[in-house]
């Protein structure tokens, strides 16, 4: 740059008349060998003497410089200030970057610009400045400040308004008018828009418009590097969101360069400003969750794809194993902890259901008789207080199930080459441990595939169940009792349902930790040895006897081939419960089975209520006759003439009717109200009639899973594929891969026949 003197005679200076521009790999080298030689360093010039203010509005030329450009009205004279001008330029405005752009564009010389954006874009504190908005006051403050105009004389107004421009102008003065309402984001129906001192669309008017630009680009790319340490040491060592949390407009700035998944970002920029946002604190990173929850899909689209390519960048180019863990790359492990701020901003987004949750049960899970040996032991019950929740979505005051329809599909934060290379015994274990210095991707369970957090969950129920063998032993030791390290069940085949029925609930009324041990079969009559496969036959042979229409605990629906509960079943609560027992033993020992519910049934189970819309999966019929009446444009009470009471048909076709409201035969449906009884009378077909069947089918499941991470791990149409598998089968994959053997081939008559028959 030089000493800022031209008539410099030093001729190794930037500022001598007869200095020749160089590049800067050309400059560095320059350098070296200047300071090898020991070269003379020239004066600094007079202007530069006593050093210059940081901000160039602490000087009466830079402040009037800057208010010229800001107010829009440039001259020729204006467009050319001296190079001193840009020197001191320590933050940027829209108006800034192109009056400076255009004098670029008049020499062909970008190299004021490309130094300007070097040193603002390295620097948190000028960055943090930069790019501000003028505050918007609020209606009651512009009529505070209407009423005190009044009392004052012209003098003082002409204070006041040049007070404001200055607010508007100038940085310092500007604050971030949004804080308010981030502290009131916990009530997500409640809280607007996430105010930020920074003018967004101004900046990604300014990337725009000088990313088109390789070497300006390299300049973004640059600064970057210098940027990411210090703003990791700032936040880790300084707190400096704490002070002033308008540093989020660093990050906010940065991430609006749409070039940052490019391959030059990847190696050394990306990652370095990954471990950076990754030290934000916990408020910080839900008000950036909420700032990017306004977003569009595309722009949460286009943040996704920058973390996602930085972790495949960095996956498919090291060779993790066993001994080198995926979980101990800093880049990869940054950029899921960046990741997981858009996968929050994408559930605020989208469509959100955060009223209609299930209650807790009246009664808690009984306790085993065993927690005080435990605790003697060792061996404390683990998570007592229920699965972990993430600190973000407490912070946000939010759950992924409360999300009907995201911005963007789930999916799209899964990342399979990820999934690829996790080591997932060792990520369990550092899950479980829960340290600092270790990290485990089950806490971004977004980012994992199904069937590597269904691995996750294996782990996690193996070792409750080695730990329940190793707690009997113990008691088998000290007390004398008789050793059962399994849950055994010992059933008649034509009496399956009563037997299980019998053993299970003593089993849940004595002591509801023996549902945690390894399940162990055994049929009356029959030898065997249960390795998995007669607990199989147990589960197939349950669920055929309990979802027979015949015994009325469940309707089958032959459009949509699913069942749901019948709410006028004669059979007991302990039934329900059995049903409930029955599937969380079957995710507890990895089997599949047979069972098709709607998926509002495993929203339920997640602690959502059913509500209108999941009427089109669960009852369609229904579902299209109710959408038509909210659709209907002619007079609802005079035309179908349908009051708030309902009926139903009981297993033996006889009418039942129910009131939706009170006095409900009297109340017709009209064109005001039709909202109102569409929303009951889903209440009642999805919750109400079914309350105490699905209550009883509820505690049975939470009686095995209730230590689980099986709700901090799973979307409820997760937990659907874990209890009965895809409904999608691919059966080219299966041609594929499979091997013959015994003489058999793929081209084979009995091969092929068998072939026909699977496909038709």
């Amino acid at each position: 740059e030089g000493c800022g003197n031209e008539a410099c005679t030093n001729e190794a200076c930037g500022s001598s008349p007869g200095f020749r521009r160089m590049d800067n790999n050309a400059a560095a080298i320059k350098a070296l060998e200047l300071y090898k030689n020991n070269a003379k360093l020239c004066d600094p010039h007079p202007s530069k003497k006593g050093a210059s203010s940081a901000f160039p509005e602490n000087s009466a030329k830079g402040a009037h410089n800057f208010s010229a450009c800001s107010n829009g009205k440039m001259n020729h004279k204006d467009l050319t200030p001296t190079r001193e001008d840009f020197r001191d330029l320590n933050y940027l405005t829209e108006e800034k970057v192109y009056e400076i752009l255009a004098l670029c564009g008049e020499t062909e010389d970008f190299s004021p610009l490309i130094r300007v954006i070097g040193r603002v874009f390295s620097s948190a504190e000028s960055l943090v400045q930069s790019f501000r908005k003028a505050k918007q006051h609020t209606k009651e403050e512009l009529k505070s400040l209407q009423a005190k105009d009044e009392d004052k004389d012209e003098d003082e107004k002409e204070t006041a308004s040049g007070s404001a421009t200055a607010m508007e102008v100038e940085p310092d003065a500007a604050s971030s008018s949004g804080e308010g309402a981030s502290h009131d984001g916990n009530n997500i129906q409640k809280v607007g828009p996430v105010e930020v001192s920074v003018d967004i669309e101004a900046v990604r008017r300014v990337y725009d418009r000088l990313l088109s630009n390789e070497k300006i680009e390299a300049a973004f790319l640059n600064a970057l590097v210098y940027l990411s340490p210090n703003v990791e040491c700032d936040l880790t060592y300084h707190n400096v969101y704490a002070a002033d949390p308008n540093y989020l407009n660093v990050f906010i700035i940065v991430m609006e360069n749409c070039n940052l998944h490019s391959p030059e970002y990847l190696e050394i920029a990306l990652p370095q400003f990954c471990k950076a946002m990754s030290k934000l604190p916990l408020p910080a990173l839900a008000k950036l969750a909420r700032l990017w929850s306004q977003y569009g899909a595309d722009q949460i689209r286009r943040l996704v794809e920058t973390f996602q390519q930085l972790i495949t960048y960095t996956v498919i180019s090291n060779e993790f194993n066993n001994d080198n863990l995926v979980n101990e790359d800093d880049g990869v492990v940054a950029a899921t902890k960046c990741l997981k701020i858009v996968y929050y901003a994408n559930v605020l987004g989208g469509d959100l259901d955060t009223d209609h949750n299930e209650e807790e049960d009246d009664e808690p899970i009984p306790e085993s008789s065993e927690l005080t040996l435990q605790e003697l032991l060792g061996e404390e019950r683990r998570n007592k207080k229920g699965p972990r929740v993430d600190p973000l979505e407490m912070e946000l005051g939010i759950r992924t199930s409360d999300c009907r329809k995201p911005l963007i599909p789930f999916e799209e934060f899964v990342n399979e080459p990820l999934n690829d290379v996790l080591e997932m015994d060792k990520d369990y274990t550092f899950f479980k441990v829960e340290t600092e210095s270790k990290f485990s991707f089950m806490t971004c369970p977004f980012i994992l595939n199904a069937v590597t957090k269904n691995l996750g969950l294996y782990y996690d129920n193996r070792i409750r169940m080695y730990s329940e063998r190793r707690i009997t032993a113990l008691y088998s030791l000290v007390q004398g009792q008789q050793l059962n390290p399994y849950l055994r069940l010992k059933v008649r085949r034509d009496h399956i349902i009563d037997d299980a029925l019998v053993r299970l609930e003593m089993i849940a009324m004595e002591n509801p930790a023996d549902l945690k041990k390894q399940l162990y079969v055994e049929f009356e009559g029959e030898q065997g040895v249960d390795e998995g496969g007669v607990s199989k036959e147990f589960f197939q042979l349950v669920v055929e006897e309990i979802f027979n229409p015949d015994i009325g605990m469940f309707t089958y629906d032959e459009s949509t081939k699913l069942f749901w509960f019948n709410p006028s079943s004669f059979e007991n609560e302990g039934q329900f419960t059995l049903i409930g027992i029955v599937l969380g033993l079957a995710i507890y020992n990895n089997c599949i089975l047979d069972v098709h519910f709607p998926m509002v049934v495993y929203r339920k189970l997640m602690g959502k209520k059913g509500t209108f819309r999941d009427l089109a999966d669960s009852h369609p019929v229904l579902y299209q006759s109710l959408k038509e009446l909210m659709e209907y444009e002619g007079n609802v009470e005079e035309d179908m003439m349908i009051t708030f009471q309902i009926s139903q048909t009981d297993l033996f076709g006889n009418p039942l009717m129910y009131d939706l409201k009170e006095g409900g035969d009297k109340i017709p449906v009209t064109n005001d109200n039709r909202k109102e009884f569409v929303a009951l009378y889903a209440e009642y077909m999805l919750n109400k009639s079914v309350e105490k069947q699905f209550k009883a089918f509820r505690r049975g499941f939470h009686m095995v899973t209730n230590e689980s991470p099986l709700k901090y791990l799973f979307r409820p149409e997760e937990i659907e594929l874990l209890i009965c598998g895809s409904r999608n089968l691919d059966f080219q994959a299966l041609e594929e891969t499979t091997e013959y053997d015994g003489g058999y081939n793929r081209d084979c008559r009995i091969i092929k026949y068998v072939e026909n028959h699977t496909y038709n």
